[in-house]
């Protein structure tokens, strides 16, 4: 396995990426990526946890193999990856063909896997998804390894984690605007049409539903035809 001062690099370029304005799909690409060369990985993938199902989905692998990426996806606490999730702890598989938890033998006898470091993400004492590294001949994990692969894996969690939180942002953000325009919107029909609060929402949800625009949509156009008027 490459040596410290590459891990210390590897780190360095993924914070780098973090901080860059790329899209999330592209930074968790690069983490794999890169993290797949500091450690001289056969493959290295990263999978999240899809809180609906409460299963884990591949999300980002620099492997080519279709069938590797194309895998059932796993539940919480299945195989190794759905346990390292539920324990939150790392887990490390000297060879992944004779484990009898690892639940595809045969996916990685003919990508030729052997070892296996799985390691969660955790953010806010919560597991949200796990990065896995492979090596292709069986390879005891050093301490050094661990911690770099966990630190890796808090970085993701991390960009994932702040990502979530700007489109939570602007569901927030959006929702208000929408309120305001369909306030606005409301108050030009009641006083136009000599309509009650509750009777002015309603037309304009009728007409949103007639003809398949949202809300916000239908409000828009409302104001934006009373300014014209107004002009």
């Amino acid at each position: 396995m490459p040596k410290l001062n590459s891990h210390i690099e590897a780190l360095s370029r993924i914070a780098q990426a973090i901080t860059s304005e790329q899209y999330l799909e592209d930074i968790l690409r690069l983490i794999v990526t890169v993290t797949a060369q500091a450690l001289g990985s056969k493959i290295c993938s990263l999978m999240l946890v899809d809180e609906r199902k409460q299963e884990l989905c591949i999300r980002a692998t620099q492997s080519i193999s279709e069938d590797y990426n194309k895998k059932p996806h796993l539940k919480i606490g299945e195989g190794i990856a759905g346990k390292a999730a539920l324990q939150k702890e790392p887990i490390a598989i000297y060879d992944v063909t004779k484990e009898k938890e690892y639940k595809y033998k045969d996916i990685a006898r003919k990508e030729g896997l052997a070892s296996l470091l799985c390691v969660p993400l955790i953010a806010k004492g919560k597991a949200i998804g796990v990065i896995n590294l492979y090596t292709s001949k069986p390879h005891t994990f050093t301490k050094n390894e661990v911690h770099m692969l966990t630190a890796v894996a808090n970085q993701a969690a991390m960009v994932i984690e702040n990502t979530e939180l700007i489109v939570r942002t602007r569901i927030i953000q959006e929702e208000l605007e929408t309120r305001k325009l369909v306030e606005k919107a409301k108050g030009v029909l009641m006083k136009e049409r000599s309509l009650s609060e509750d009777e002015a929402y309603r037309a304009i949800q009728k007409y949103s539903m007639d003809n398949r625009k949202s809300m916000r949509q239908v409000a828009e156009a409302i104001v934006m035809a009373q300014a014209v008027k107004e002009r």
